[in-house]
């Protein structure tokens, strides 16, 4: 039998098992039996082969089967005092805590109490009740004497009702007729219910449910149809499409403003489009012209499919955008950067260590996830505790250091030198330590443990650019976290059929994401850039997520003066 490198992961309840069972007893297998019967042979002499790995834990087990839960240092390598060197009886570097002597700690809110006052409620219709009785100004009913007056803070009420994501109102318009002429006449419909069927709620709501929640176009179609409000999913794909045209100069705006930032993150993930698969695929090449460009005609024969990734921060502000397709994610971030002002200074870029993400042509000052780093010893954590442990906590004072620098609110210099000062000395001691754990043999060259110190050492001068540029960042992360966009939405609806449909989705993503990043509405934002879509196409600067609200106050001032 082959033995599969990884396990496949397959759902199976005792029912189910018992079924095939008896099926296998009466001599009536399906296909679909033989298949589930292969598969757990398959994983049977996987999981043996695997016991019979000498360095296979238990721990190592699980995590092979159910995954990790988190990589905090604290639960990959249990909790205590900040770890000494394994080969050295030094004293380790002191803790952040015992650094900062009177330094206020960082205190984060307490999770999962899952109650939320009146002021949480930001988008919720605000309804002023006035006494039924008394106004301000009145004498008191109670002692007779006194002059009742308002409080600063009113008595509050939160109700929270449920409806259908898509509503409709059917308007019955009368209609009447004349006995002797015949002639109808019919009500006129209630000013402001316009002549379009959706309004441009209705795009912004299924985008946001498609593109910002992962809910496939055919679930919310059952969603709708269940409660009596119909919606096919082949008409949630006419409105948002047509909506993604109109809005499109803010999606290209965008990609001009995340051009001029200071830093940019970039990395990808994969992704699904029929159009280039299979006999789709084919059909595709077989149309395209003979002439196009070496570049183009690599990238055209390249199979992968991805999804990129880009964040974009400047000034404390963020951008989001995504783009699918035959790139890269270097190959795309070089797009981004053509728009960028050439009176600018080379950018930095952080990314982790993939040749892909660092096409020759980019001009940037390139910064390596610390964090990549850090999680090639937290796989190996099992077998190298203590090697392990050290690393990690030693990567704990870096953190833990970033994190009082953003408390401090300390600029991108200041920041520098606060790192050069207390982070210096912990990553040259690291360094000094890694090096020895291969020169004195410490550890197998060869090893998970050598490859993990292998990685950092080879890369050592780009993790830590944050010690020698400012506005460097420690790592990817929020690169990664807007990627879980483009995972959630895989995950739901699986695949795009066209690269039109991908080019949709991720001007939604992009858009939605960044307003989230700008802590902005999202479905209001969709929503006035539909309404005002050709101020947008005029003027795409001033209907970004973090200025439109002042630009549509402006709109309205300058309408009612007129």
């Amino acid at each position: 039998m082959m033995v599969p490198t990884k396990p496949t992961t397959i759902e199976i309840d005792v029912q189910k098992l018992d079924d095939v069972l008896r099926r296998v007893e009466a001599n009536e297998l399906t296909e679909d039996d033989c298949q589930t019967i292969r598969t757990l042979l398959a994983s049977y002499v996987h999981l043996t082969e695997l016991l019979k790995d000498k360095n296979t834990s238990l721990a190592r087990l699980r995590k092979l089967l159910f995954g990790a839960s988190t990589e905090k240092t604290a639960a990959v390598i249990g909790g205590g005092k900040e770890a000494q060197p394994p080969s050295a009886g030094a004293t380790a570097t002191p803790t952040a805590e015992e650094q900062f002597a009177g330094e206020s700690s960082i205190k984060t809110p307490r999770k999962g109490h899952g109650r939320n006052g009146a002021d949480a409620y930001a988008g919720a219709e605000k309804i002023v009740v006035p006494h039924e009785s008394l106004q301000p100004g009145d004498p008191c009913p109670k002692c007779e004497r006194g002059t009742v007056y308002e409080t600063n803070r009113p008595g509050v009420l939160v109700r929270l009702v449920g409806q259908a994501p898509m509503q409709a109102r059917v308007y019955e318009l009368q209609k009447l007729r004349c006995n002797l002429c015949g002639v109808i006449f019919t009500a006129q419909p209630p000013e402001g219910v316009g002549a379009e069927k959706y309004d441009a709620t209705a795009g912004s709501m299924i985008g946001l449910l498609k593109y910002g929640s992962g809910m496939p176009f055919n679930r919310l179609e059952g969603l709708q149809g269940d409660l009596g409000i119909p919606l096919p999913a082949s008409t949630q794909w006419d409105i948002i499409r047509a909506k993604a045209e109109k809005i499109a100069p803010a999606f290209e705006e965008l990609i001009r403003q995340a051009a001029q930032g200071e830093v940019l993150h970039n990395d990808d993930t994969t992704v699904k489009i029929l159009e280039f698969m299979g006999a789709r695929a084919k059909k595709q090449v077989l149309a395209e012209d003979a002439a196009e460009d070496a570049a183009e005609k690599e990238t055209s024969d390249r199979r992968g499919m991805f999804t990129s990734g880009v964040v974009s921060t400047k000034e404390g502000r963020k951008i989001a955008l995504f783009f699918s397709g035959r790139k890269h994610a270097g190959e795309n971030l070089a797009d981004v950067l053509a728009e960028r002002s050439q009176s600018l200074a080379a950018p930095i870029q952080m990314c982790d260590a993939l040749t892909r993400n660092l096409p020759a042509e980019l001009e940037t000052i390139v910064a390596h996830c610390l964090a990549h780093g850090r999680r090639r010893f937290v796989e190996v954590a099992d077998r190298f505790p203590e090697q392990c442990r050290y690393v990690l906590e030693s990567l704990a004072v870096i953190y833990r250091n970033d994190a009082i620098a953003h408390q401090r609110k300390l600029s991108p210099s200041s920041r520098r030198h606060f790192h050069q000062m207390e982070s210096g000395p912990v990553m040259d001691e690291l360094r000094d330590w890694l090096g020895r754990q291969l020169e004195d043999r410490l550890a197998e060259p060869n090893s998970s443990l050598g490859v993990a110190i292998s990685y950092m050492l080879k890369h050592w001068e780009k993790l830590t650019l944050f010690l020698r540029v400012p506005g460097a960042p420690l790592d990817n992360n929020i690169c990664e976290r807007a990627l879980k966009r483009a995972i959630l939405h895989r995950k739901n609806a699986l695949f795009y059929k066209t690269r039109r449909g991908a080019h949709v989705g991720d001007l939604f993503m992009s858009l939605i994401h960044t307003c989230q990043l700008c802590r902005a509405n999202p479905f209001d934002y969709l929503t006035e850039l539909e309404r005002h879509a050709d101020e947008l196409s005029a003027n795409p600067q001033n209907w970004m997520p973090w200025n439109y609200r002042e630009t549509l106050h402006g709109t309205v001032a300058t309408s009612a003066a007129c």
